[in-house]
């Protein structure tokens, strides 16, 4: 018997930490680009995603281009966060993920291309874009991001208006 709860033990699903990245993007007025989750109406949030076989630069890259349809060519990378920053899903949501959370590099870019640019990308994640002020976004992001929507204040404070 008591190998039997041994070997239960070993069977159970552990939920680790997702590597990911995640982008701010600011325009020429300081404003940040929002984006509104399809999966939760009126929560807003940066543009992020996991690593695949890739440097978090090239990952970062990639997950703006597929989330917003913004080129490489039209950012100008600023600074990234100065650690990596974690946030970890309520329990209701890691019942259809593999992971219970993310830890991920943070990236600062300007904008340097027209509005025009910005297409939702694939449009499976976004339903709307809008710029708006760092306090505004941070506000709308879902209360298990906020810690981290609040650490990227200070870490890039001096870019934000």
């Amino acid at each position: 018997m008591g190998d039997k709860k041994r070997s239960s033990k070993r069977t159970s699903r552990v939920q680790t930490f997702r590597a990911g990245v995640g982008a701010v993007i600011l325009n020429k007025s300081g404003k940040v680009l929002g984006f509104e989750r399809k999966d939760i109406p009126g929560a807003w949030q940066f543009p992020q995603g996991g690593l695949e076989d890739e440097t978090p630069l090239e990952a970062v890259k990639r997950e703006i281009h597929e989330e917003t349809g913004i080129e490489a060519n039209d950012l100008e990378l600023l600074s990234t966060a100065s650690k990596l920053l974690a946030y970890e899903l309520p329990p209701e949501a890691r019942i259809q993920k593999m992971w219970r959370g993310q830890v991920q590099y943070w990236f600062l870019f300007q904008f340097t291309g027209q509005d025009e640019a910005i297409t939702l990308g694939d449009q499976k994640e976004f339903s709307a874009w809008q710029w708006m002020s760092m306090q505004t976004l941070t506000n709308k992001v879902v209360s298990f991001k906020r810690p981290v929507y609040q650490e990227l204040v200070k870490d890039f404070k001096s870019y934000l208006k």
